[in-house]
């Protein structure tokens, strides 16, 4: 696990944190995920790997962000990342994606891929960050309105994995 100093911790995710999930879930997409797909994710794909990040400051720890991705062959494929509304700007979802990276790297991901909305620049600035580059475009991917998605990729992985500690499982 990774102890930061805003006190948070990036675990492996459960079951039990689905319902949490997908409340973030729904505040942040348009199309979020059924709770079904969760279930999947965490027991039915060989491929997929579920982190959350977790506030520890308050009575009852809670879980304010999450990101999901698919280890095929030596690809990551970022399929989610969330972080609660409350908990924007605080570094989480920056948490998550360096955690996320080192594990798909000790995992053998040599390199990461997502989509991203066009407009969603928060997120295509933070992925610029750490070394993601747009390499193509999917018009009209996302089924709510048309919007088109950016592909983006990280062609070395191990240079931003390396940059940041690892996550036990």
């Amino acid at each position: 696990m990774i102890q930061t100093p805003e006190a948070l911790t990036v675990r492996p995710m459960g079951l039990e944190d689905i319902p949490s999930v997908r409340s973030i879930d729904r505040l942040s997409f348009a199309l979020p995920w059924p709770e079904s797909s969760y279930q999947y994710e965490l027991n039915g794909s060989r491929v997929s790997h579920m982190l959350v990040a977790e506030a520890d400051s308050t009575a009852r720890p809670e879980v304010v962000g999450y990101l999901g991705f698919w280890l095929i062959v030596d690809e990551a494929h970022i399929s989610t990342l969330a972080v609660h509304p409350d908990w924007r700007g605080r570094g989480v979802g920056r948490l998550l994606l360096r955690c996320g990276l080192n594990h798909a790297a000790d995992c053998g991901a040599r390199l990461a891929t997502l989509e991203v909305r066009r407009s969603n620049q928060a997120a295509i600035q933070l992925y610029g960050e750490f070394g993601f580059a747009i390499v193509g475009r999917r018009p009209r991917y996302y089924r709510d309105n048309d919007e088109d998605a950016l592909l983006m990729t990280l062609d070395e992985i191990r240079d931003q994995a390396d940059a940041g500690g690892g996550l036990d499982g």
